[in-house]
């Protein structure tokens, strides 16, 4: 069987075909998954903006096995083989300083604190987002929560003392820039634009624009925070980005020692260091199961509170919309997570910036039409790219 020892530990190659594949399909993913949840709490009147978070959140549970089963499939791999190479890994990176002569322990204390931490972090922002939905415009929704791409570049430069580079604060602020052009000056959501006659019925004003939007810009940082401190906890130190990059240098452990390959891998029935995407697809896996254990519980109190009453969909449509919801947020999360330690924070977080351009695309063909495309949206749009190819070449020319 092909096997995987420390002597292949070197970073694991992903070519940018991959990585570009992935990439576009968790951009599409984004956008089915935001407008398909518009689309179910506007349009047809579902408005349980808890009880979709629930049911999305809980699918990321299905990435693993999937993952799993397909490497088994098309490899020579075992489960145990692959499973084996993970939680050495998981716990070279979580208990750097055990020594490769002590007997293997997995650490289940610590990887379960991770795992609650990553839980809320995913948690907060996303409640967030699916409350603000309803509330308002979907591009000026979609626009502000990608400007996780600021408050991460921020961050990383704050928190962990880095220098400035001239052509990612560029790009980013770029984009920002183009961001917010679009918001204010491209989405027509006062009541002086109206609604174009060219629109489809279905469509409905916002409810509250400013809340929905400040609701967003909460949820944006905390996602940008997020990102950056799943790089310095979460990621593997055999990530392409972490290895390539020392910026995000994993933080040392309490007794001092530096996350490091420690443990020995003898066995030749182990697949180690771990196949592309699997520890960050284990991770999401993991964020659902928890999701489904625990977040069921706040729902009977929001019911018997009147804050969100609990009522299952209506028909088979609304039930299959949700499906689709839960499918595209499993792309979604599942190619971000996986980008996440491939490129970083600050280039995904632009590059997600991306769906303001497909939102307002999918807002003419399926929304309010023609009406949301203005001069301003096209210069904010235009902005976005740019600033996403400027942050492209300047980082992958680094790396070739």
């Amino acid at each position: 069987m092909h096997t995987r020892t420390p002597e292949s530990l070197a970073t694991p190659h992903v070519s940018s075909k991959l990585a570009t594949i992935i990439f576009i399909f968790t951009l599409l993913g984004f956008v089915i998954e935001t407008q398909l949840t518009q689309y179910v709490q506007t349009s047809l009147g579902y408005r349980q903006s808890f009880f979709l978070f629930y049911i999305v959140h809980s699918s990321f549970a299905i990435i693993f096995p999937l993952h799993l089963l397909y490497l088994i499939a098309t490899t020579n791999y075992t489960a145990v083989s692959l499973l084996k190479g993970l939680a050495i890994a998981i716990s070279n990176h979580l208990v750097p300083s055990q020594k490769s002569n002590d007997a293997f322990k997995f650490p289940t204390a610590k990887f379960l604190r991770l795992s609650l931490a990553l839980m809320v972090g995913v948690t907060c922002p996303g409640l967030l987002w699916f409350a603000a939905i309803p509330l308002a415009s979907i591009t000026d929704v979609t626009a502000i929560w990608n400007t996780n791409a600021f408050f991460a570049y921020l961050i990383s430069v704050k928190v962990f003392k880095l220098k400035w580079e001239p052509k990612r604060l560029m790009a980013v602020v770029l984009a920002t820039i183009g961001t917010a052009v679009v918001v204010y000056g491209g989405s027509k959501t006062s009541e002086e634009s109206g609604v174009s006659t060219t629109a489809p019925s279905t469509y409905k004003k916002p409810a509250a624009p400013l809340i929905g939007n400040l609701m967003t810009l909460v949820a944006s940082f905390g996602y940008g925070l997020y990102q950056v401190l799943y790089k310095v906890y979460a990621a593997l130190p055999s990530d392409p980005e972490v290895a390539a990059e020392r910026a995000y240098e994993q933080i040392p452990d309490e007794e001092g020692g530096d996350v490091s390959v420690s443990v020995e891998v003898d066995a030749t029935d182990t697949v180690y260091p771990p196949p592309f995407g699997f520890h960050p697809n284990f991770l999401t896996s993991i964020l659902g199961v928890l999701t489904c254990l625990i977040l069921w519980i706040p729902l009977p109190f929001l019911h018997y509170s009147g804050a969100e009453v609990f009522r299952l969909p209506p028909n088979l449509y609304t039930a299959l919309c949700i499906a689709g919801i839960s499918l595209s947020g499993v792309a979604f999360n599942a190619g971000f997570m996986v980008l996440l330690g491939v490129w970083g924070p600050i280039i995904v977080s632009v590059g997600n910036l991306l769906t303001i351009v497909l939102v307002l695309i999918s807002d003419v063909l399926f929304g309010p039409g023609l009406q949301v495309i203005t001069l301003w949206s096209l210069i904010g749009s235009a902005g976005i790219v740019l600033a996403f190819g400027i942050l492209a070449y300047d980082i992958f020319s680094k790396r070739s």
